[in-house]
């Protein structure tokens, strides 16, 4: 038995390579499972590992239609962020759902089941993996539904998590109209967490306003300081997690909590408020650097999120009560929404990949692997 699977390559000569290759599927041992999927988001992180730091501008496309092969070529002065996976053809994809088809002797009451799965390489017909890495769905749930059960639904259930575990009690959130945004707006209603939503345009506004949110600060408006302070006074929110990374925009937030703090301190601070401020970044939408104007005292932290490291943290017992969450409210609470669902063979044409490489605010692409077949 073998399938199609899409594979990026980084050559020593500075060229990235992707391709669809023909793979064998194992029998699976007997914790595993084969899967055949029929949906795989395209997630920003999976965008950075198909692409690398490829300047896509230099983009060519090569082969058939059936099998196209597509190249660019990746400046010198960036090939040293790729040194660790030269020569090595990689296969992409973080999550994905299908039906099981194949189940070893400890896994037989998966045969047949429709699951979520994560574990890497999912942009591919079949999938081997261990049955722990497999979250079943619940009747009625299809795999287009159960795709994205685990990135951005983790992701904002750990956002929450952290939270409580660190004693704050409402958050911020910029790129907040994106899909993983809209989640933890859903989120934080559901469970009556204050939360502030930085977005970049009046229509993000909208939609936004749409599902629910009260606090939305418009960073493109003159008011905006104005806005993000009001906010921050009334929902007292000390912990930040920004998608954005580079620019002003973590020490703006830091800055304006520093002022929401001092509006309601009762001493005065000769090293500023007292209330601990913290920023995570977590995204990388703006790749320049992180610029700090150091008004906000000194009780203040900014750091990097992950959430593989978040779920070791927390454990086994408790990342697995977060993940029967998703899958009971995989369609409200934690639904997708996709502009377009795509073949492999579609994902490697020039058009598309400008498409979705854009991660452009509601634009969000599903692989079908088995589309056509």
């Amino acid at each position: 038995m073998d399938g199609l699977q899409l594979r990026s390559l980084v050559t020593k000569d500075g060229m990235l390579e992707l391709s669809l290759a023909r793979v064998a599927v194992p029998e699976p041992a007997a914790d595993e499972v084969v899967v055949r999927i029929a949906a795989t988001p395209i997630n920003p992180r999976d965008i950075f590992f198909l692409f690398g730091t490829a300047d896509m501008r230099t983009a060519k496309a090569s082969g058939t239609r059936e099998n196209p092969i597509v190249t660019a070529t990746i400046p010198q002065a960036a090939m040293r962020v790729m040194a660790a996976r030269v020569d090595e053809s990689l296969p992409v994809g973080n999550e994905g759902a299908g039906e099981v088809i194949k189940a070893g002797s400890g896994a037989q009451h998966l045969l047949g089941k429709t699951v979520a799965i994560i574990g890497g390489a999912m942009y591919a017909q079949y999938r081997c993996l261990r049955a722990a890495n497999c979250l079943v769905l619940q009747p009625g749930t299809s795999a287009a539904e159960g795709a994205s059960c685990f990135i951005n639904p983790l992701t904002v259930l750990g956002m929450v998590e952290t939270m409580r575990r660190e004693g704050h009690t409402a958050l911020v959130h910029t790129a907040a109209a994106s899909n993983l945004g809209q989640m933890l707006n859903k989120l934080c209603c559901a469970d009556g967490v204050a939360l502030v939503n930085i977005v970049r345009r009046h229509a993000q506004t909208e939609l936004l306003r749409g599902i629910g949110a009260k606090h939305i600060c418009d960073s493109s408006k003159p008011s905006f300081m104005e806005d993000l302070i009001a906010a921050l006074a009334e929902t007292g929110a000390t912990l930040a997690f920004d998608a954005i990374g580079g620019g002003k925009l973590a020490g703006q937030i830091l800055a304006g909590m520093e002022v929401a703090a001092n509006l309601k301190a009762k001493t005065y601070g000769s090293y500023g408020s007292s209330v601990h401020k913290q920023v995570y970044i977590y995204g990388g939408l703006d790749t320049g650097p992180t610029e700090l104007n150091r008004t906000f005292g000194m009780a203040w932290g900014m750091g990097g999120w992950m959430l593989p490291p978040f779920l070791q943290k927390i454990g086994p017992v408790e990342g697995e009560k977060l993940r029967q969450r998703v899958a009971r409210e995989i369609k409200t609470t934690f639904a997708s929404h996709y502009t377009r669902t795509i073949s492999l063979a579609q994902a490697l044409q020039l058009d598309t990949i400008s498409a979705y490489k854009k991660r452009a605010t509601g634009e969000k692409y599903l692989i079908d692997p088995n589309m056509g077949v």
